[in-house]
């Protein structure tokens, strides 16, 4: 917490976020109020119950969610504001910051990353004899598709029905970019319960989005490696500039990786989650990658064993064979001690 990429302007993540403010408020000048400066920490109530997730839903688990105590988590998306700046009475507004979630390790998943949250509310007087829904959904796609014209060009978009429990109809938007179909954002018209508890009247309809800035910056910008985004290194970051959505990353160096294997009996205890936390807290960012190469389950005793391969890599100078192996051997010795598994 605390680094801020998204309000470092000349910061691919910063540039991505002044880019979408700017279109809304081009399309709809001074419509929507905006924040980049929302606490991370939140109740677990604002980060799941105002946004209708589900009581049993896997998002609540620890094995995913950052709880700091059993009433409070690290945000996993920004919708965990939604709620309260709806009670605030604002028509339209657009939240960015950033979030996090226990996910697995490779070249585009972090622990820690930056959503953008946008909402515009609609009533009678805007959909008139129309119906509010259709209406609304409408304002969506056009206001959506704008957005991925701006940034990405005259590409062409299509629209896939999707579930998000707080929205209603939900949406995903991707784009043909580059020679294939890439998922930009997710959206839908906002649950009616939701706008109704908090707007504090009824007789609104409201459209609501969600969208990855790393994913966006990757994409637009050639950046491989979701890493690069936390580097201090000048050869990254002095090849983007405040407002220039031109920029393509030229990699400055690619050191070897060196992978290593471990093989163990799974327990209760176990999770590819957990393994994954437990790795980043030992190996940081010169962890590249963490996946499951081999796995069987022993018919006679019906224990499972997993084979997980470990690739190291530093981005800034080439790692010795001694440092790799001591990282390694506090990954093995952690795993079994923390996780419970038997080791092969």
């Amino acid at each position: 917490m605390g680094v801020n990429l998204h309000r470092q302007p000349s910061h691919p993540i910063g540039i991505i976020k002044q880019a979408i403010y700017d279109y809304f408020e081009a399309s709809a000048p001074g419509k929507f109020k905006t924040h980049d400066e929302l606490f991370p920490v939140v109740t677990a109530t604002a980060n799941f119950d105002d946004v209708l997730v589900p009581k049993d839903h896997i998002s609540r688990s620890s094995n995913d969610t950052y709880y700091v105590d059993d009433e409070t988590v690290l945000r996993c998306h920004t919708s965990a504001h939604q709620a309260e700046l709806l009670r605030t009475g604002m028509g339209a507004f657009l939240v960015t910051g950033d979030v996090y979630r226990r996910d697995s390790i490779d070249a585009t998943h972090y622990p820690v990353f930056h959503q953008m949250e946008g909402v515009r509310i609609f009533t009678e007087a805007d959909w008139g004899s129309e119906d509010p829904t259709r209406y609304c959904a409408q304002e969506l796609k056009a206001s959506l598709e704008g957005l991925a014209k701006h940034l990405f060009g005259d590409v062409e978009c299509r629209w896939i029905d999707a579930y998000f429990p707080f929205t209603e109809p939900s949406y995903e938007l991707e784009i043909f970019f580059n020679g294939k179909w890439l998922e930009v954002l997710g959206c839908g018209v906002m649950q009616q319960s939701i706008l109704d508890k908090n707007s504090g009247t009824t007789g609104k309809k409201a459209w609501a989005f969600g969208l990855g800035l790393e994913r966006l910056a990757m994409v637009l910008f050639g950046v491989s490696d979701i890493r690069l985004f936390w580097t201090a290194d000048v050869r990254f970051l002095s090849q983007f500039k405040a407002g220039d959505l031109k920029s393509r990353f030229k990699p400055f160096s690619k050191f070897p990786s060196t992978w290593k294997d471990m093989a163990f009996w799974t327990s209760p205890e176990f999770s590819e989650n957990n393994l994954c936390e437990l790795v980043r807290n030992i190996g940081g960012d010169l962890v590249e990658e963490v996946v499951c190469v081999d796995e069987f389950t022993n018919k006679k005793t019906g224990r499972t064993s997993n084979c997980f391969r470990i690739t190291y890599r530093s981005m800034e100078r080439s790692l010795t064979d001694e440092e790799i192996n001591a990282l390694q051997e506090r990954v093995r010795t952690a795993t079994a001690e923390q996780l419970k598994v038997e080791l092969r």
